[in-house]
């Protein structure tokens, strides 16, 4: 069980603001559920603006190392390109998307790369999902690969952000007539993975940040118990700590099988 908490200093120069007095609140925590091992795995660094979760998959310990290279990967691209903003990046870029935006789909493709060739004997079947928000002045840029899930609580009310890359999700949006997830037997079939053959170009768009946001990014072991009021009624807490830790706890005490993973942002109140 691993819990991260972090608050970044305020300063004029961090990347993680609304404006110059308002700093999020963030944290982070993973569970193993009822399985054998944590194939889970997260990145919380608020002086990156750079937060992600990721959910490895594969057998033997294929899982876990997917979901460690996904992290690493983007965290290692984004400090690379803050030490030094003339590298030369792996990808080109997509005229159509913003800095940002270009930044995080690059870390994640290369992530794919990187994982893609790692694939070899007993983990020629590992891969990942992932969700990943970026946090810059005024705007929060998001990116997922599979069903790992962004929300957003915003004056009480609760969004999810990312569409899941599953074939349940692409029957519905064909307008098909479906069953509950829990009761469709292919529910967890995913369309798109990290690693998965082919490409797996993440899904990208930026929206604003309005001060008292709060995000949850979260793997799908976290929402096989807990629906939107549960997980509404946990982001309410106190604290990001606070938060993180009541909706990890309370799906894994609803049953939940799977491992849990819950990473959550609070952008501040403006202050008076």
């Amino acid at each position: 069980m691993t819990t991260n908490e972090t608050q970044l200093p305020s300063t004029d120069s961090s990347p993680i603001i609304i404006d110059a007095k308002s700093v999020p609140q963030s944290a982070a925590r993973t569970h193993i559920g009822r399985r054998k091992r944590n194939e889970d795995d997260f990145h919380c660094e608020p002086q990156l603006g750079l937060f992600a979760v990721a959910d490895g998959m594969g057998g033997y310990e294929g899982g876990e190392i997917a979901a460690a290279l996904v992290v690493d990967t983007l965290a290692e691209f984004f400090r690379r390109n803050e030490d030094d903003s003339d590298m030369t990046w792996p990808f080109a870029l997509d005229k159509g998307r913003t800095f940002d935006e270009n930044l995080i789909a690059v870390a994640v493709r290369l992530a794919h790369a990187r994982v893609s060739r790692a694939r070899v004997g007993r983990l020629s079947r590992m891969g990942a999902t992932v969700a990943a928000l970026v946090l810059r002045e005024g705007t929060a840029v998001l990116a997922h690969v599979g069903d790992s899930r962004i929300y957003r609580l915003r004056d009480g009310t609760l969004e999810r952000l990312t569409r899941d890359h599953s074939l349940y999700a692409e029957m519905e949006a064909c307008g098909a007539d479906l069953p509950p997830p829990q009761e469709f037997p292919l529910s967890n079939v995913i369309t798109r993975a990290i690693g998965m053959d082919g490409a797996a170009d993440p899904e990208v768009r930026s929206v604003e940040i309005a001060a008292g946001d709060r995000y949850l990014l979260c793997t799908d072991g976290l929402l096989e118990r807990l629906d939107d009021e549960a997980i509404a009624k946990h982001l309410h807490a106190a604290t990001a700590g606070a938060a993180a830790d009541a909706l990890v706890d309370a799906a894994y005490e609803a049953g939940g099988r799977d491992n849990i993973t819950a990473l959550v942002v609070f952008v501040p109140q403006r202050e008076e």
